[in-house]
């Protein structure tokens, strides 16, 4: 008995596969990207970011002493004398007061400048950019401390200027880490 081998031709098999590969002559439009804003034309959205429920995370590493940071008074706010055009502030939800709260102009390289509260001490803080910076999250800087902001969702909510479900990480200069899970609002 003779055995007859079924191969394809290796052309054929090019052109098959060319075939599937081929993208559909269709008409291009834009998708959302991960934000909501679509697409320039011909250019790909960014991969959407799943949402996720942000976590607090108690501190971790340094002196062994834990990094609190506390809830910003109208006090604080007023006293920090804050200047820029918009402002973009971190709090637990959305019925908590801020426990970081920062100002920037749009459109400028100058940087943020803003406030926390570090057990009892008011500290200031600064970012690298204005506003646009700030708005999809941003490291900032201040005495001994990083904090950065990641947005780890999609806006909740409607109008001008809904909160993002996002986490504040604080750095100590010993060492020491912790992780806030709140919301990110930044606007009027």
């Amino acid at each position: 008995m003779k055995m007859r081998s079924l191969l394809v031709p290796a052309t054929a098999l090019s052109f098959a596969l060319a075939a599937c590969s081929q993208p559909a002559e269709t008409e291009k439009t834009p998708t959302a990207s991960y934000d909501g804003n679509a697409a320039p034309a011909g250019k790909a959205a960014e991969p959407a970011v799943p949402a996720i429920e942000p976590t607090d995370i108690p501190t971790r590493g340094g002196d062994g002493s834990p990094i609190e940071l506390a809830a910003l008074t109208e006090a604080d706010v007023r006293g920090a004398n804050l200047k820029g055009e918009l402002a973009c502030s971190f709090a637990a939800d959305e019925a908590a007061q801020p426990i970081l709260l920062a100002q920037g102009d749009v459109a400028s390289s100058d940087p943020s400048r803003g406030i926390v509260k570090v057990g009892d001490t008011i500290e200031p803080v600064s970012a690298n950019g204005g506003f646009d910076a700030m708005a999809k999250g941003t490291k900032f800087f201040g005495k001994g401390l990083e904090l950065r902001v990641a947005l780890v969702g999609p806006a909740a909510g409607g109008g001008e200027s809904p909160p993002r479900p996002a986490t504040l990480t604080a750095d100590r200069a010993d060492g020491a880490q912790r992780v806030f899970a709140g919301l990110w609002r930044c606007g009027p």
